[in-house]
Protein backbone atom coordinates (compact mmCIF):
# COMPACT_ATOMS: atom_id res chain seq x y z
CA UNK A 1 0.00 0.00 0.00
CA UNK A 2 2.84 2.21 1.18
CA UNK A 3 4.51 1.55 -2.32
CA UNK A 4 1.53 2.28 -4.61
CA UNK A 5 1.13 5.72 -2.37
CA UNK A 6 4.77 6.84 -2.92
CA UNK A 7 3.58 6.12 -6.60
CA UNK A 8 0.86 8.60 -6.78
CA UNK A 9 2.67 10.96 -4.98
CA UNK A 10 5.18 11.14 -7.48
CA UNK A 11 3.45 11.13 -10.54
CA UNK A 12 1.31 13.80 -9.04
CA UNK A 13 4.43 16.37 -8.31
CA UNK A 14 5.18 15.19 -11.89
CA UNK A 15 2.27 16.26 -13.24
CA UNK A 16 2.41 19.57 -11.21
CA UNK A 17 6.17 20.46 -12.34
CA UNK A 18 5.18 19.90 -15.97
CA UNK A 19 2.10 22.06 -15.22
CA UNK A 20 4.25 24.69 -13.63
CA UNK A 21 6.82 24.45 -16.73
CA UNK A 22 3.69 25.10 -19.29
CA UNK A 23 2.36 28.25 -16.90
CA UNK A 24 5.52 29.58 -17.05
CA UNK A 25 6.30 29.16 -20.63
CA UNK A 26 3.07 31.43 -21.15
CA UNK A 27 4.53 34.70 -20.56
CA UNK A 28 7.29 35.76 -23.15
CA UNK A 29 9.79 38.74 -22.91
CA UNK A 30 12.32 40.90 -24.63
CA UNK A 31 16.09 39.31 -25.17
CA UNK A 32 17.50 38.81 -21.77
CA UNK A 33 20.67 37.26 -22.93
CA UNK A 34 22.10 40.21 -25.08
CA UNK A 35 20.20 43.36 -23.24
CA UNK A 36 22.17 46.27 -21.79
CA UNK A 37 21.91 47.40 -18.45
CA UNK A 38 21.09 50.63 -19.26
CA UNK A 39 22.20 53.84 -16.64
CA UNK A 40 19.84 56.34 -15.51
CA UNK A 41 19.39 59.30 -18.03
CA UNK A 42 19.82 63.17 -17.35
CA UNK A 43 16.64 64.62 -16.89
CA UNK A 44 14.11 65.77 -19.69
CA UNK A 45 13.48 69.46 -18.87
CA UNK A 46 9.75 69.64 -17.80
CA UNK A 47 9.25 72.47 -19.95
CA UNK A 48 9.80 70.93 -22.84
CA UNK A 49 7.03 68.31 -22.21
CA UNK A 50 3.30 68.96 -23.80
CA UNK A 51 1.02 68.47 -20.96
CA UNK A 52 -1.89 69.65 -22.86
CA UNK A 53 -2.54 67.67 -25.86
CA UNK A 54 -5.22 67.75 -28.98
CA UNK A 55 -6.26 64.56 -27.37
CA UNK A 56 -7.11 65.37 -23.27
CA UNK A 57 -5.13 63.38 -20.79
CA UNK A 58 -8.94 62.17 -19.51
CA UNK A 59 -10.43 61.17 -22.60
CA UNK A 60 -10.47 58.04 -24.85
CA UNK A 61 -11.79 59.98 -27.95
CA UNK A 62 -10.62 60.67 -30.65
CA UNK A 63 -9.03 57.11 -30.91
CA UNK A 64 -6.16 58.69 -32.67
CA UNK A 65 -4.54 61.66 -31.49
CA UNK A 66 -3.36 63.01 -34.71
CA UNK A 67 -4.86 61.21 -37.53
CA UNK A 68 -8.07 62.59 -39.22
CA UNK A 69 -10.05 59.60 -40.20
CA UNK A 70 -14.65 59.12 -40.78
CA UNK A 71 -17.23 56.99 -42.20
CA UNK A 72 -15.79 53.92 -39.89
CA UNK A 73 -16.44 50.48 -40.73
CA UNK A 74 -15.01 47.42 -38.37
CA UNK A 75 -14.53 43.58 -37.97
CA UNK A 76 -13.03 41.30 -35.27
CA UNK A 77 -9.73 39.16 -36.89
CA UNK A 78 -8.04 36.78 -34.43
CA UNK A 79 -9.05 38.37 -31.65
CA UNK A 80 -8.16 42.13 -32.49
CA UNK A 81 -10.93 44.32 -33.97
CA UNK A 82 -9.85 46.45 -36.96
CA UNK A 83 -11.51 49.61 -38.02
CA UNK A 84 -11.17 51.00 -41.26
CA UNK A 85 -12.64 54.71 -42.40
CA UNK A 86 -12.22 57.69 -45.06
CA UNK A 87 -8.80 59.03 -45.20
CA UNK A 88 -9.72 62.92 -44.28
CA UNK A 89 -6.13 62.61 -43.60
CA UNK A 90 -4.70 62.41 -47.10
CA UNK A 91 -7.39 65.22 -48.15
CA UNK A 92 -5.60 67.17 -44.91
CA UNK A 93 -1.92 66.61 -46.08
CA UNK A 94 -2.86 67.57 -49.44
CA UNK A 95 -4.99 70.46 -49.07
CA UNK A 96 -3.70 71.54 -45.53
CA UNK A 97 -5.50 72.68 -42.38
CA UNK A 98 -7.19 75.78 -43.24
CA UNK A 99 -9.36 74.48 -46.47
CA UNK A 100 -12.17 73.23 -46.45
CA UNK A 101 -12.85 69.45 -46.20
CA UNK A 102 -14.33 69.08 -49.73
CA UNK A 103 -13.03 65.11 -50.04
CA UNK A 104 -11.42 64.83 -53.69
CA UNK A 105 -8.25 64.02 -52.95
CA UNK A 106 -9.56 61.09 -50.80
CA UNK A 107 -8.52 57.77 -52.79
CA UNK A 108 -7.40 55.49 -49.31
CA UNK A 109 -8.54 53.97 -46.10
CA UNK A 110 -7.01 54.20 -42.92
CA UNK A 111 -6.71 50.92 -40.64
CA UNK A 112 -6.09 50.98 -37.04
CA UNK A 113 -6.34 47.80 -34.77
CA UNK A 114 -7.22 47.25 -30.88
CA UNK A 115 -8.09 44.48 -28.26
CA UNK A 116 -8.60 47.12 -25.26
CA UNK A 117 -10.77 49.58 -26.89
CA UNK A 118 -8.42 52.60 -25.46
CA UNK A 119 -4.82 51.69 -27.35
CA UNK A 120 -4.63 51.84 -31.15
CA UNK A 121 -2.14 50.83 -33.55
CA UNK A 122 -2.49 52.62 -36.80
CA UNK A 123 -1.61 50.26 -39.42
CA UNK A 124 -1.55 52.98 -42.23
CA UNK A 125 -3.69 53.36 -45.50
CA UNK A 126 -4.88 50.82 -47.80
CA UNK A 127 -4.61 52.99 -51.57
CA UNK A 128 -7.79 52.04 -53.24
CA UNK A 129 -6.30 54.44 -55.90
CA UNK A 130 -3.79 52.18 -56.72
CA UNK A 131 -6.10 49.16 -56.77
CA UNK A 132 -9.17 50.80 -58.53
CA UNK A 133 -7.48 53.41 -61.18
CA UNK A 134 -10.49 53.26 -62.58
CA UNK A 135 -11.87 55.21 -59.30
CA UNK A 136 -12.59 58.85 -59.07
CA UNK A 137 -12.79 58.58 -55.11
CA UNK A 138 -13.05 55.81 -52.16
CA UNK A 139 -15.05 57.16 -49.19
CA UNK A 140 -17.33 54.95 -46.56
CA UNK A 141 -15.89 51.84 -46.66
CA UNK A 142 -18.06 48.17 -45.23
CA UNK A 143 -16.38 45.47 -44.70
CA UNK A 144 -17.44 41.63 -43.97
CA UNK A 145 -15.45 38.53 -44.26
CA UNK A 146 -16.15 34.60 -44.89
CA UNK A 147 -14.51 31.59 -45.14
CA UNK A 148 -14.81 30.14 -48.50
CA UNK A 149 -13.84 27.12 -50.01
CA UNK A 150 -10.42 27.22 -50.27
CA UNK A 151 -10.37 26.88 -46.43
CA UNK A 152 -9.18 30.61 -46.02
CA UNK A 153 -10.86 34.05 -44.87
CA UNK A 154 -12.05 35.90 -46.98
CA UNK A 155 -12.12 39.98 -46.84
CA UNK A 156 -14.48 41.63 -48.77
CA UNK A 157 -14.27 45.43 -48.52
CA UNK A 158 -17.28 47.88 -50.18
CA UNK A 159 -16.76 51.41 -50.83
CA UNK A 160 -18.42 54.61 -52.25
CA UNK A 161 -16.44 55.71 -55.92
CA UNK A 162 -17.22 59.07 -54.69
CA UNK A 163 -21.11 59.45 -55.45
CA UNK A 164 -20.72 58.06 -58.80
CA UNK A 165 -21.31 54.25 -57.48
CA UNK A 166 -19.95 51.38 -55.24
CA UNK A 167 -16.73 49.33 -55.79
CA UNK A 168 -15.29 46.64 -54.02
CA UNK A 169 -12.15 45.03 -53.24
CA UNK A 170 -11.26 41.59 -51.64
CA UNK A 171 -8.05 40.33 -49.70
CA UNK A 172 -7.04 37.13 -47.93
CA UNK A 173 -4.93 38.85 -45.42
CA UNK A 174 -6.60 41.83 -43.22
CA UNK A 175 -3.40 43.88 -43.46
CA UNK A 176 -1.93 42.60 -46.74
CA UNK A 177 -2.65 42.54 -50.54
CA UNK A 178 -5.49 43.76 -51.84
CA UNK A 179 -6.98 43.16 -54.75
CA UNK A 180 -9.64 44.73 -57.75
CA UNK A 181 -11.74 41.43 -58.86
CA UNK A 182 -14.34 43.22 -61.08
CA UNK A 183 -12.05 45.99 -62.57
CA UNK A 184 -14.69 48.35 -62.92
CA UNK A 185 -17.84 49.42 -60.14
CA UNK A 186 -20.10 46.97 -58.87
CA UNK A 187 -22.66 49.50 -58.59
CA UNK A 188 -23.15 52.57 -60.50
CA UNK A 189 -26.43 54.44 -61.72
CA UNK A 190 -26.29 52.64 -65.30
CA UNK A 191 -26.33 49.04 -63.10
CA UNK A 192 -29.12 47.18 -65.27
CA UNK A 193 -32.42 47.33 -62.83
CA UNK A 194 -31.35 50.25 -60.46
CA UNK A 195 -33.87 53.30 -61.08
CA UNK A 196 -34.18 56.22 -59.57
CA UNK A 197 -31.20 56.22 -57.58
CA UNK A 198 -29.02 59.40 -58.65
CA UNK A 199 -26.08 59.20 -55.88
CA UNK A 200 -25.65 55.05 -55.36
CA UNK A 201 -22.99 55.43 -52.70
CA UNK A 202 -21.79 55.01 -48.91
CA UNK A 203 -22.16 51.08 -49.17
CA UNK A 204 -23.35 49.23 -46.13
CA UNK A 205 -22.93 45.13 -46.02
CA UNK A 206 -23.40 42.33 -43.55
CA UNK A 207 -23.70 38.50 -43.93
CA UNK A 208 -26.60 36.40 -42.31
CA UNK A 209 -26.28 33.11 -40.41
CA UNK A 210 -26.69 31.45 -43.85
CA UNK A 211 -23.95 32.89 -44.95
CA UNK A 212 -25.73 35.09 -47.91
CA UNK A 213 -24.43 38.87 -47.97
CA UNK A 214 -26.31 41.34 -48.54
CA UNK A 215 -25.69 45.32 -49.60
CA UNK A 216 -27.43 48.65 -48.87
CA UNK A 217 -26.56 51.93 -50.44
CA UNK A 218 -28.17 55.01 -51.84
CA UNK A 219 -28.44 58.94 -51.60
CA UNK A 220 -29.66 61.80 -53.16
CA UNK A 221 -33.44 62.17 -54.32
CA UNK A 222 -35.34 60.54 -56.93
CA UNK A 223 -37.43 62.16 -59.70
CA UNK A 224 -40.67 63.57 -58.22
CA UNK A 225 -39.93 62.06 -54.60
CA UNK A 226 -41.02 64.58 -51.81
CA UNK A 227 -38.47 65.73 -49.49
CA UNK A 228 -40.26 63.19 -46.31
CA UNK A 229 -39.53 60.45 -48.72
CA UNK A 230 -36.60 60.89 -51.26
CA UNK A 231 -37.21 57.28 -52.51
CA UNK A 232 -33.28 56.22 -52.75
CA UNK A 233 -32.27 54.14 -49.91
CA UNK A 234 -31.88 50.58 -51.42
CA UNK A 235 -31.19 47.01 -50.72
CA UNK A 236 -30.12 43.92 -52.88
CA UNK A 237 -29.04 40.43 -51.87
CA UNK A 238 -26.00 39.54 -53.29
CA UNK A 239 -24.48 36.27 -55.52
CA UNK A 240 -22.36 33.72 -53.78
CA UNK A 241 -19.37 35.21 -55.35
CA UNK A 242 -19.97 38.66 -53.31
CA UNK A 243 -19.55 40.29 -56.27
CA UNK A 244 -22.82 40.14 -58.47
CA UNK A 245 -26.70 40.35 -57.73
CA UNK A 246 -28.63 37.66 -56.55
CA UNK A 247 -32.06 39.75 -56.01
CA UNK A 248 -33.46 42.72 -57.51
CA UNK A 249 -32.84 45.81 -56.23
CA UNK A 250 -35.63 47.12 -53.62
CA UNK A 251 -35.97 50.18 -51.94
CA UNK A 252 -35.83 50.72 -48.49
CA UNK A 253 -38.68 52.99 -47.04
CA UNK A 254 -36.38 55.60 -45.07
CA UNK A 255 -37.91 59.11 -44.64
CA UNK A 256 -35.88 62.02 -44.52
CA UNK A 257 -33.13 59.81 -45.87
CA UNK A 258 -29.58 61.31 -46.69
CA UNK A 259 -26.62 58.89 -46.89
CA UNK A 260 -24.24 56.86 -44.61
CA UNK A 261 -26.08 53.45 -44.90
CA UNK A 262 -25.37 50.16 -43.33
CA UNK A 263 -26.16 46.86 -41.93
CA UNK A 264 -26.26 44.59 -39.38
CA UNK A 265 -28.07 41.16 -38.76
CA UNK A 266 -28.91 40.53 -35.10
CA UNK A 267 -30.88 37.80 -33.96
CA UNK A 268 -32.65 36.65 -36.93
CA UNK A 269 -33.38 40.64 -38.18
CA UNK A 270 -32.04 42.79 -40.63
CA UNK A 271 -30.83 46.24 -38.73
CA UNK A 272 -30.46 48.85 -41.51
CA UNK A 273 -28.83 52.19 -40.63
CA UNK A 274 -28.73 55.84 -42.16
CA UNK A 275 -28.23 59.63 -41.69
CA UNK A 276 -31.16 61.62 -42.08
CA UNK A 277 -31.34 65.11 -43.51
CA UNK A 278 -30.68 68.77 -42.48
CA UNK A 279 -34.20 69.53 -42.56
CA UNK A 280 -37.06 69.31 -39.87
CA UNK A 281 -38.34 66.11 -39.63
CA UNK A 282 -42.04 66.91 -38.29
CA UNK A 283 -43.87 66.85 -41.52
CA UNK A 284 -44.81 63.58 -42.78
CA UNK A 285 -43.61 61.76 -39.22
CA UNK A 286 -46.26 59.22 -38.65
CA UNK A 287 -44.22 56.72 -36.55
CA UNK A 288 -44.58 54.97 -32.99
CA UNK A 289 -41.79 56.66 -32.32
CA UNK A 290 -39.73 60.02 -31.40
CA UNK A 291 -39.34 62.24 -34.14
CA UNK A 292 -35.56 62.40 -35.46
CA UNK A 293 -33.31 65.37 -34.69
CA UNK A 294 -31.29 67.02 -37.49
CA UNK A 295 -28.87 65.19 -39.06
CA UNK A 296 -29.08 62.21 -36.72
CA UNK A 297 -28.78 58.40 -37.69
CA UNK A 298 -31.73 55.94 -37.41
CA UNK A 299 -32.81 52.74 -37.81
CA UNK A 300 -35.42 50.25 -39.44
CA UNK A 301 -35.78 46.65 -38.55
CA UNK A 302 -37.41 43.82 -40.75
CA UNK A 303 -37.13 39.93 -41.35
CA UNK A 304 -37.94 40.20 -45.25
CA UNK A 305 -35.24 42.53 -46.30
CA UNK A 306 -36.29 42.39 -49.85
CA UNK A 307 -39.97 43.60 -49.30
CA UNK A 308 -40.18 47.10 -48.70
CA UNK A 309 -43.52 47.26 -46.40
CA UNK A 310 -42.08 44.95 -44.08
CA UNK A 311 -38.99 47.33 -42.94
CA UNK A 312 -40.28 49.41 -39.51
CA UNK A 313 -39.09 52.44 -38.24
CA UNK A 314 -37.62 52.02 -34.55
CA UNK A 315 -36.61 55.86 -34.47
CA UNK A 316 -33.12 57.60 -33.65
CA UNK A 317 -30.41 56.52 -31.92
CA UNK A 318 -27.08 58.62 -32.25
CA UNK A 319 -27.36 62.48 -32.46
CA UNK A 320 -25.82 64.59 -34.34
CA UNK A 321 -22.30 64.96 -32.77
CA UNK A 322 -22.93 68.93 -33.22
CA UNK A 323 -25.74 68.09 -30.05
CA UNK A 324 -23.13 66.25 -28.38
CA UNK A 325 -21.03 69.07 -27.42
CA UNK A 326 -18.88 68.74 -30.34
CA UNK A 327 -19.11 70.57 -33.83
CA UNK A 328 -21.93 69.96 -35.67
CA UNK A 329 -21.11 67.91 -38.44
CA UNK A 330 -22.12 64.82 -41.21
CA UNK A 331 -23.03 62.05 -39.56
CA UNK A 332 -21.55 58.43 -39.89
CA UNK A 333 -21.75 55.38 -37.86
CA UNK A 334 -21.22 51.62 -37.57
CA UNK A 335 -22.65 49.45 -34.86
CA UNK A 336 -20.10 46.43 -33.69
CA UNK A 337 -20.62 43.70 -31.08
CA UNK A 338 -16.42 42.99 -29.93
CA UNK A 339 -16.03 40.72 -27.08
CA UNK A 340 -18.94 40.83 -25.37
CA UNK A 341 -20.24 44.57 -25.31
CA UNK A 342 -21.43 46.33 -28.47
CA UNK A 343 -20.02 49.96 -29.51
CA UNK A 344 -20.67 52.85 -31.34
CA UNK A 345 -18.39 54.18 -33.95
CA UNK A 346 -18.60 57.45 -35.10
CA UNK A 347 -16.65 60.29 -36.54
CA UNK A 348 -16.43 64.26 -34.77
CA UNK A 349 -14.44 66.76 -35.62
CA UNK A 350 -12.96 66.75 -32.05
CA UNK A 351 -9.54 66.98 -33.18
CA UNK A 352 -9.90 69.93 -35.57
CA UNK A 353 -11.08 71.69 -33.04
CA UNK A 354 -8.33 71.58 -30.44
CA UNK A 355 -5.88 71.89 -33.61
CA UNK A 356 -7.88 75.13 -33.60
CA UNK A 357 -7.78 74.88 -37.42
CA UNK A 358 -10.53 75.65 -39.82
CA UNK A 359 -10.55 73.16 -42.23
CA UNK A 360 -13.69 70.15 -41.20
CA UNK A 361 -11.80 67.59 -40.98
CA UNK A 362 -13.36 64.46 -38.95
CA UNK A 363 -11.40 62.07 -36.30
CA UNK A 364 -12.58 58.31 -35.41
CA UNK A 365 -14.73 58.25 -32.15
CA UNK A 366 -16.26 55.05 -30.23
CA UNK A 367 -18.60 54.96 -27.09
CA UNK A 368 -20.43 51.89 -25.86
CA UNK A 369 -24.15 51.30 -27.21
CA UNK A 370 -26.98 49.67 -25.05
CA UNK A 371 -28.27 46.82 -27.42
CA UNK A 372 -31.18 44.29 -26.43
CA UNK A 373 -30.75 41.45 -28.89
CA UNK A 374 -33.83 39.79 -28.01
CA UNK A 375 -36.13 43.16 -28.98
CA UNK A 376 -33.38 44.65 -31.39
CA UNK A 377 -33.55 47.11 -29.76
CA UNK A 378 -31.04 50.66 -29.60
CA UNK A 379 -30.67 52.62 -26.69
CA UNK A 380 -30.42 56.05 -27.97
CA UNK A 381 -27.13 57.77 -27.01
CA UNK A 382 -24.87 61.19 -28.29
CA UNK A 383 -21.28 60.77 -28.49
CA UNK A 384 -18.27 62.01 -25.98
CA UNK A 385 -14.88 62.91 -25.51
CA UNK A 386 -14.41 60.12 -22.42
CA UNK A 387 -15.47 57.79 -24.42
CA UNK A 388 -15.20 53.97 -23.64
CA UNK A 389 -14.66 53.11 -19.95
CA UNK A 390 -12.97 49.15 -20.54
CA UNK A 391 -12.64 46.56 -17.84
CA UNK A 392 -10.08 45.83 -20.07
CA UNK A 393 -6.32 46.35 -18.95
CA UNK A 394 -2.94 45.42 -20.80
CA UNK A 395 -0.49 43.31 -18.91
CA UNK A 396 2.33 45.04 -17.54
CA UNK A 397 4.71 42.13 -17.61
CA UNK A 398 3.65 41.07 -20.90
CA UNK A 399 5.79 42.40 -24.53
CA UNK A 400 3.61 45.44 -25.00
CA UNK A 401 4.28 47.23 -28.56
CA UNK A 402 5.85 50.92 -28.85
CA UNK A 403 2.94 51.70 -31.49
CA UNK A 404 -0.11 50.39 -29.42
CA UNK A 405 -1.01 53.99 -28.21
CA UNK A 406 -3.72 55.82 -26.07
CA UNK A 407 -2.29 59.03 -26.79
CA UNK A 408 1.00 60.56 -27.72
CA UNK A 409 2.53 64.19 -28.40
CA UNK A 410 5.25 64.82 -31.61
CA UNK A 411 5.20 61.60 -32.55
CA UNK A 412 5.19 60.47 -35.95
CA UNK A 413 3.56 57.12 -36.98
CA UNK A 414 5.32 54.94 -39.34
CA UNK A 415 3.61 52.40 -40.41
CA UNK A 416 6.00 51.28 -43.87
CA UNK A 417 5.22 47.87 -42.85
CA UNK A 418 1.83 47.37 -41.89
CA UNK A 419 2.09 44.21 -39.28
CA UNK A 420 4.65 46.39 -37.66
CA UNK A 421 4.12 49.59 -37.55
CA UNK A 422 6.80 51.91 -35.41
CA UNK A 423 6.39 55.33 -33.23
CA UNK A 424 9.42 57.84 -33.71
CA UNK A 425 10.14 60.84 -31.33
CA UNK A 426 10.08 64.11 -33.51
CA UNK A 427 11.80 66.39 -30.55
CA UNK A 428 12.84 66.85 -27.00
CA UNK A 429 9.77 66.39 -24.82
CA UNK A 430 7.87 63.77 -27.25
CA UNK A 431 6.11 61.11 -25.27
CA UNK A 432 3.68 58.05 -25.96
CA UNK A 433 0.89 56.97 -23.29
CA UNK A 434 -0.82 53.83 -22.93
CA UNK A 435 -4.08 53.34 -20.79
CA UNK A 436 -4.65 50.68 -18.31
CA UNK A 437 -1.48 48.93 -17.66
CA UNK A 438 -2.01 46.37 -15.00
CA UNK A 439 0.59 46.02 -12.15
CA UNK A 440 -1.25 43.33 -10.33
CA UNK A 441 -0.22 43.77 -6.22
CA UNK A 442 2.21 45.86 -5.27
CA UNK A 443 6.04 45.74 -5.32
CA UNK A 444 8.93 46.96 -3.56
CA UNK A 445 11.20 49.57 -4.91
CA UNK A 446 13.43 48.10 -7.47
CA UNK A 447 11.45 44.97 -6.92
CA UNK A 448 10.89 45.30 -11.02
CA UNK A 449 12.82 46.03 -14.06
CA UNK A 450 11.76 48.14 -17.11
CA UNK A 451 13.14 46.39 -20.52
CA UNK A 452 12.70 48.14 -23.79
CA UNK A 453 13.54 47.45 -27.23
CA UNK A 454 15.30 51.15 -29.34
CA UNK A 455 17.09 52.44 -31.44
CA UNK A 456 18.04 56.39 -31.56
CA UNK A 457 20.24 57.65 -28.52
CA UNK A 458 19.22 59.66 -26.13
CA UNK A 459 17.53 59.49 -22.07
CA UNK A 460 13.93 57.53 -21.65
CA UNK A 461 11.77 58.85 -18.87
CA UNK A 462 8.93 56.09 -17.71
CA UNK A 463 6.53 57.84 -16.20
CA UNK A 464 2.46 57.12 -14.21
CA UNK A 465 -0.59 58.54 -14.79
CA UNK A 466 0.98 61.88 -16.46
CA UNK A 467 3.47 63.42 -18.95
CA UNK A 468 4.59 65.07 -15.90
CA UNK A 469 3.95 62.24 -13.37
CA UNK A 470 5.44 60.10 -11.07
CA UNK A 471 9.21 58.93 -12.56
CA UNK A 472 9.39 55.53 -12.45
CA UNK A 473 12.31 54.69 -14.34
CA UNK A 474 14.70 56.13 -16.63
CA UNK A 475 17.03 55.21 -19.27
CA UNK A 476 19.90 56.01 -21.03
CA UNK A 477 20.65 54.07 -24.73
CA UNK A 478 22.08 54.25 -27.52
CA UNK A 479 21.27 52.01 -30.67
CA UNK A 480 22.42 52.50 -34.06
CA UNK A 481 19.67 54.74 -36.10
CA UNK A 482 17.55 51.69 -38.21
CA UNK A 483 18.96 49.27 -35.76
CA UNK A 484 17.11 48.21 -32.64
CA UNK A 485 19.15 46.86 -29.44
CA UNK A 486 17.24 45.89 -26.07
CA UNK A 487 17.98 47.88 -22.67
CA UNK A 488 17.09 47.40 -18.92
CA UNK A 489 17.32 48.51 -15.86
CA UNK A 490 16.54 47.73 -12.06
CA UNK A 491 15.93 51.26 -10.52
CA UNK A 492 12.24 50.91 -11.00
CA UNK A 493 10.01 52.79 -8.74
CA UNK A 494 7.40 51.01 -6.32
CA UNK A 495 3.83 50.17 -8.63
CA UNK A 496 1.17 48.86 -8.67
CA UNK A 497 -2.97 48.38 -9.57
CA UNK A 498 -3.92 49.69 -12.99
CA UNK A 499 -1.74 52.88 -14.13
CA UNK A 500 -1.71 55.26 -17.39
CA UNK A 501 2.26 54.77 -18.61
CA UNK A 502 4.15 57.40 -20.20
CA UNK A 503 7.41 56.91 -22.37
CA UNK A 504 9.02 60.49 -22.75
CA UNK A 505 12.36 61.26 -25.47
CA UNK A 506 14.80 63.43 -24.67
CA UNK A 507 15.71 64.01 -28.73
CA UNK A 508 14.06 63.34 -31.91
CA UNK A 509 14.28 60.29 -34.11
CA UNK A 510 13.95 57.78 -31.00
CA UNK A 511 11.63 54.78 -30.91
CA UNK A 512 10.42 52.20 -28.41
CA UNK A 513 9.77 48.86 -30.29
CA UNK A 514 8.37 46.94 -27.41
CA UNK A 515 8.98 47.39 -23.77
CA UNK A 516 7.64 45.10 -21.14
CA UNK A 517 8.26 45.12 -16.92
CA UNK A 518 9.49 42.27 -15.21
CA UNK A 519 10.47 40.54 -11.90
CA UNK A 520 13.60 42.10 -11.38
CA UNK A 521 14.69 38.79 -9.70
CA UNK A 522 14.11 37.55 -13.57
CA UNK A 523 16.61 39.91 -15.12
CA UNK A 524 20.05 37.84 -16.54
CA UNK A 525 22.23 38.24 -13.60
CA UNK A 526 25.86 39.38 -15.91
CA UNK A 527 24.22 41.26 -18.40
CA UNK A 528 26.84 42.22 -21.00
CA UNK A 529 28.27 46.13 -21.03
CA UNK A 530 29.50 45.68 -24.79
CA UNK A 531 26.91 46.30 -27.83
CA UNK A 532 25.03 43.49 -28.48
CA UNK A 533 26.98 41.63 -31.15
CA UNK A 534 23.89 41.25 -33.48
CA UNK A 535 21.21 43.32 -32.91
CA UNK A 536 17.41 43.53 -34.52
CA UNK A 537 17.88 44.08 -38.40
CA UNK A 538 16.58 47.38 -39.51
CA UNK A 539 13.81 49.38 -39.27
CA UNK A 540 11.11 47.61 -42.02
CA UNK A 541 12.70 43.88 -41.79
CA UNK A 542 11.06 40.51 -41.67
CA UNK A 543 12.90 39.34 -38.46
CA UNK A 544 10.84 38.64 -35.57
CA UNK A 545 11.58 39.62 -32.26
CA UNK A 546 13.66 37.52 -30.02
CA UNK A 547 12.25 35.76 -27.41
CA UNK A 548 12.27 33.51 -24.70
CA UNK A 549 10.30 31.85 -21.66
CA UNK A 550 10.45 33.35 -18.24
CA UNK A 551 9.08 32.01 -15.15
CA UNK A 552 10.47 35.43 -13.84
CA UNK A 553 7.60 37.72 -14.92
CA UNK A 554 4.66 37.39 -12.47
CA UNK A 555 7.16 34.01 -11.37
CA UNK A 556 6.48 34.48 -7.83
CA UNK A 557 2.59 34.11 -7.83
CA UNK A 558 2.95 30.97 -10.72
CA UNK A 559 5.42 29.23 -7.99
CA UNK A 560 2.77 30.07 -4.99
CA UNK A 561 0.12 28.79 -7.04
CA UNK A 562 2.00 25.60 -8.02
CA UNK A 563 3.41 25.07 -4.36
CA UNK A 564 -0.32 25.46 -3.33
CA UNK A 565 -1.71 23.40 -5.44
CA UNK A 566 1.09 20.29 -4.98
CA UNK A 567 0.60 20.65 -1.28
CA UNK A 568 -3.51 20.33 -1.90
CA UNK A 569 -2.90 17.20 -3.86
CA UNK A 570 -0.19 15.61 -0.97
CA UNK A 571 -3.54 16.48 1.66
CA UNK A 572 -6.35 14.72 -0.56
CA UNK A 573 -3.56 11.62 -1.10
CA UNK A 574 -2.96 11.83 3.17
CA UNK A 575 -6.89 12.08 3.60
CA UNK A 576 -7.23 8.75 1.83
CA UNK A 577 -4.81 6.87 3.41
CA UNK A 578 -5.82 8.18 7.07
CA UNK A 579 -9.66 7.20 5.93
CA UNK A 580 -8.18 3.41 4.59
CA UNK A 581 -6.67 2.84 8.00
CA UNK A 582 -10.14 4.01 10.20
CA UNK A 583 -11.78 1.26 7.77
CA UNK A 584 -9.52 -1.53 7.85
Amino acid sequence: MKKKLWIITLIFCLVMANLSTTVAQETEHLNYDEAIEAASGAEIPAESIETSPYKALYANNPISAGIFCADPTSIEVDGRLYVIGTSDQKQYEVRGPEEENTYECIKSFVVFSTDDMVNWTYHGEINVGEICPWIVNAWAPSIVSRVEGDGKTHFYMYFSNSGCGVGVITSTDILGEWEDPLGHALISNRTPGLTNCPIPFDPGVVIDDNGVGWLSFGGGKAANAPTFMPGTARIVQLGEDMISFASEFCEIPAPYFNEASELNYINGTWVYTFNNDWNSHNEGWDYDCGVPSTCSMVYMTTKTPLDSDSWEMRGEYFKNPGASGFDYSNNHTHVQKYKGTWYIIYHSMVLRSAMGISGSYRSLCIEEIEVDEESVTFKKLGGSKLGVLTDLVSDAFSINSGAEVWNYSGIILDATKATEPLVFSEKEGSWTAYRNIDFGEASGENALSFYAEVTGAGTLEIRANAPNGELLASMEVNSPSGAFTTYYTTKVAEISGVRDIYIIYSDGGMCVKNWQFTDANAAVTEPSMEPASETEEAVGSEAPIATETNSGAKGSTVKWVILGAVLLGLAGIAAVVIKRRKTS
